[in-house]
């Protein structure tokens, strides 16, 4: 294969993400109202539950739609010919779609019949090892040690590492989403502030490659997923006619390490004057995942002191924290993507502008964040 074959002429194809993003996000609203449907006939529905805030019978299997509307874009996206770099060089796209498709239906058969925990993260892994097999997977991994006083290195991994690290930030990234679903519009909300972050870093890196076709894939799938958060808030936000279910919530969380991955995955330089060039995918991964994973982790951390089992329900996750404050659910939820918007966007701005400047801008962000989320408490006293 000739080498110049792997880069495209000057200028980034924006319009053509966005025209993909909007299709899908098009798509997968007008989806919904027949997923909706079908919900209702075939019995896939949320019944209130001590845990759960709503109070009223929800109909799920908004996982579906988002599922279909992903499908539509990533056609559109194959028939655009600068898009369709991201099939002709690299097998990501079709990796989602494989282990997207395979981990949505086992949410559809967990919304309708609750399938228990192990036979879910079974599953998980299943998916995430559909990915591996079809080369979406970590290559290299950035560590603040070591290197020729450049402020860091980078472990090359093998197949094996590689494999396992892909593995675990699938299961955690699906595990974590599934966790934060707890108010109307929420883990879709999360889910388009990060995939809009990421599918902007990976932006990014294609401007900096001169237009490498191995930032195509990344910023693909995290421009889907975009569309299909996007085009299921509507139905999904404060008062939700649909929930996602567990066939959205784990697609995804597989679509954003998926993205996340393919993006961080390939930087390959050791120049030590780009260290944060190598640290920001880094970031923007820990910016993704801060808000899920931090809720997951204190989450088992409650219930492994109780004598519980880590998948135990209960009522104390951060959103419920957030309601027991004192703010209604809307409220909660756009608090909730306060702190998501702060920290993903500030991560990617670290490698296009002065980091003293970041640094101080996610500061007040947070500090803003803070004082927003306590107001109702600090009124009560």
């Amino acid at each position: 294969m000739d080498l110049a074959q792997n880069f495209q002429p000057a200028g980034l194809p924006i319009r053509e993400y966005l025209l993909v993003g909007l299709t899908t996000a098009v798509l997968t609203f007008l989806f919904t109202g027949l997923v909706r449907r079908l919900a209702l006939r075939w019995g896939a529905v949320a019944y209130p539950r001590q845990r759960d805030v709503h109070t009223v019978p929800i109909p799920r299997l908004g996982g579906l739609a988002m599922y279909l509307g992903v499908c539509g874009g990533m056609l559109l996206a194959h028939q655009l010919p600068v898009l369709r770099r991201a099939f002709d060089y690299s097998l990501d796209p079709t990796a989602i779609l494989l282990g997207g498709g395979l981990i949505m239906v086992i949410g559809m058969l967990d919304d309708r019949f609750e399938l228990d925990s192990l036979t879910k993260l079974a599953g998980q892994t299943t998916c995430a090892g559909i990915l591996v097999l079809l080369g979406l997977q970590w290559i290299i991994f950035w560590v603040p040690w070591g290197g020729n006083g450049s402020g860091g290195s980078l472990l090359i991994l093998d197949q094996n590492q590689g494999a396992i690290l892909t593995v675990l930030l699938v299961v955690t990234m699906v595990n974590a989403i599934n966790f934060v679903d707890g108010l109307d519009g929420l883990a879709a909300g999360v889910g388009l502030i990060s995939s809009v972050a990421t599918c902007a870093f990976s932006l990014h890196l294609l401007d900096q490659s001169g237009g490498d076709v191995t930032y195509y894939p990344p910023a693909l799938i995290a421009a889907t997923l975009a569309g299909a958060c996007l085009g299921f808030l509507p139905h999904n936000f404060q008062p939700a006619k649909i929930f996602m279910g567990d066939s959205g919530s784990m697609l995804i969380g597989l679509m954003m390490a998926a993205a996340s991955t393919s993006a961080s995955g390939k930087v390959q330089s050791l120049d030590g004057t780009e260290t944060i060039a190598l640290l920001s995918p880094l970031l923007v991964v820990a910016a993704v995942l801060f808000v899920p994973v931090l809720d997951l982790l204190m989450a088992i951390v409650r219930r492994t002191r109780k004598g519980l089992s880590p998948f135990h329900a209960d009522k104390m996750h951060l959103h419920h924290r957030l309601l027991e404050i004192g703010h209604s659910q809307r409220r909660a939820v756009l608090l909730i993507y306060l702190w998501a918007a702060v920290l993903a966007f500030g991560t990617v701005a670290l490698s296009l502008f002065d980091v003293f400047a970041v640094v101080w801008g996610i500061g007040i962000g947070l500090l803003i964040a803070l004082v927003v989320s306590i107001v109702p408490r600090l009124r009560a006293r």
